[in-house]
């Protein structure tokens, strides 16, 4: 971000956004098992800024502080929900090192909803130590980044403990080349035969980043949201500037992203996930 948007700034935009999502005559989405279903406010009460979303903030985006540092600025911010990164909480913590970081997040009144983004193999025992972690921390969703032999364990583990792997693409990744899940298509071909429980959690900024020569894939993120339909579980939400490279604030600096028709989309596909801004 170039200019820091203020807490009232942030929650102004975000719920002048959801508002014009809601008046288009489409219902709130149902909130995920995890979470309690939005409320009507009351007299006393504030308003649902976010319209019944779950929104939060991915932890990587406060990478260059420490846990209750990062938490503390999610707080003032006036968000609710986080992605933790493994920067801020190691996969190998004891159970009193994430039992203190639930604390501290109980503290700050801040619910972590999500993992990742954590890499898959076919390693079995492996996956079901990160599944182990999650469960321990108390989240529903692992963003994640999977080899394609990892699957036939995912199917399993997903069953058993009842959390969604949420395949997170990025764009290009060096070498003219692009990220083995760079698009919502790529996702579905190799997730469609597997458990329900393991779909996407697609990233606003890497799918504009695709357009960037020399890939030039025109990848809407609103389209890429229909393809997954009900396997989103999560969302990445930022914009980006090819011109510049760079990730920008929505809307701003060059940026690209409608995050208008964004939140439309995931209002069509009944979306029960999060929202995690980057």
């Amino acid at each position: 971000m170039h200019r820091p948007l203020s807490r009232r700034q942030f929650l102004g935009t975000s719920a002048a956004a959801l508002a014009g999502s809601v008046a288009l005559g489409q219902q709130p989405p149902a909130q995920p098992a995890a979470q309690p279903a939005a409320q009507p406010a009351t007299s006393g009460q504030q308003p649902d800024p976010f319209g019944g979303f779950t929104v939060g903030i991915q932890s990587y985006t406060f990478r260059n502080f420490n846990l209750e540092q990062a938490l503390t600025r999610i707080q003032d911010l006036g968000i609710r929900h986080v992605e933790l990164f493994r920067g801020h909480l190691a996969t190998t913590s004891t159970d009193a090192q994430i039992d203190a970081a639930k604390n501290l997040m109980r503290e700050k009144n801040i619910t972590p909803v999500a993992f990742g983004v954590e890499n898959f193999t076919n390693n079995d025992a492996n996956n079901r130590r990160l599944f182990e972690f999650a469960r321990k921390l108390g989240v529903r969703n692992l963003s994640a980044d999977p080899n394609p032999d990892s699957f036939d364990s995912l199917d399993r583990l997903c069953e058993e403990f009842d959390i969604n792997i949420a395949i997170h693409p990025h764009g290009p990744v060096g070498g003219g080349r692009l990220h083995r899940w760079y698009s919502a298509e790529v996702i579905m071909d190799a997730v469609r035969t597997h458990n329900r429980r393991i779909g996407t959690c697609l990233d606003t900024g890497h799918l504009i980043h695709a357009a960037i020569a020399p890939h030039n894939r025109n990848l809407d993120p609103a389209a890429q949201i229909r393809v997954m339909g009900a396997r989103n579980f999560g969302l990445h939400l930022k914009d980006h500037n090819n011109m510049r490279d760079v990730d920008v604030v929505f809307g701003r600096d060059g940026g690209t992203l409608d995050v208008l028709a964004v939140l439309r989309a995931l209002r069509e596909v009944n979306f029960r996930g999060y929202i995690a801004i980057e």
